[in-house]
């Protein structure tokens, strides 16, 4: 491709041609203008406006290495930086999961469903920050505590509690030995949690953007045991939750039934399945009734 004049038109249908090899036409075209809008500051309507438009060097470097990335498959979310959560900008980066749509969905169904404004809220395993985010921001008199056992990921959703100006306490914990971390000892009235889910044979099936790129910690669990995390939350949930206190966790469809009977195993009651946009299982709320 040629790069001697640097205007943007040129080079983008070069680009484009590149893209296309890996991506379909309209994929191609809206990934470079979402490349071009974060890198050089020019919307797809100003590109057309500006068609001569010359880009400097440094913003072509970073335009062509962020071209070669996307050739790799590498999600364009991790290449930005940034990603958008229920109306908050976040900061994303290979320690954490790209927070997707359904678990927008999950922060929707809480707020749908919460009737009090100050109450004490867990999420278990954050990552990003972005459902316990989401939820400060949609409940700020509510006291919202998260953890997860990845300190990478950790300090990550506290520079997006920052940036974002809501005030978050974030703990290092692991659900599986809640026992041994101190800020859990209190009592909640909501606690929820995406927690690892895909199991070994369905990582078979998976992509290489997911697979190459995203923190397999905060992704798989082994096929023996699919509902290890939710084993664990339960236990804790019957523990922690207040009276009328109630349980959120995003799952695997495929364990749907499983995963009700587990909560009711472990005396919580009034769980209920929620499907996604798609028709798909995709959550489960739970109530503790007693003291």
């Amino acid at each position: 491709m040629d790069y001697r004049d640097n205007i943007l038109s040129n080079l983008k249908a070069g680009w484009k041609t590149e893209l296309e090899q890996s991506y379909s036409i309209q994929e191609a075209s809206q990934l470079l203008n979402r490349l071009i809008q974060h890198f050089v500051g020019i919307s797809r309507v100003d590109q057309s406006l500006h068609p001569g438009y010359r880009l400097s060097e440094s913003e072509l470097i970073r335009l062509n290495n962020a071209v070669k990335r996307l050739l790799n498959e590498e999600p364009l979310q991790y290449i930005t930086g940034v990603t958008d959560f229920y109306g908050l900008n976040l900061r994303v980066n290979p320690s954490v999961l790209i927070p997707r749509p359904e678990t927008e969905e999950l922060v929707d169904l809480i707020l749908h469903e919460k009737n009090k404004k100050q109450i004490n809220i867990l999420d278990i395993g954050t990552g990003s920050g972005c459902i316990a985010l989401a939820l400060k921001k949609n409940l700020p008199e509510s006291k919202v505590v998260a953890i997860d056992i990845s300190k990478a990921a950790l300090s990550l959703a506290q520079s997006n509690a920052i940036e974002n100006h809501l005030n978050v306490q974030f703990y290092p914990c692991d659900i599986l030995n809640y026992s041994d971390c101190p800020p859990l000892h209190e009592n909640f009235d909501i606690i929820v949690s995406n927690p690892p889910y895909v199991t070994q044979t369905d990582k078979k099936l998976m992509k290489k953007n997911v697979l190459g790129f995203e923190p397999h910690l905060a992704l798989f669990v082994d096929d023996h045991d699919p509902l290890l995390f939710y084993r664990h939350i339960a236990d804790f949930a019957r523990l922690r939750l207040k009276k009328q206190g109630k349980l959120y966790v995003e799952i695997n469809e495929n364990y749907g039934a499983e995963t009700v009977r587990l909560f009711g195993y472990h005396g919580l009651t009034k769980i209920s399945m929620h499907t996604d946009i798609e028709g798909k299982n995709r959550f489960i709320s739970a109530v503790k009734e007693d003291i």
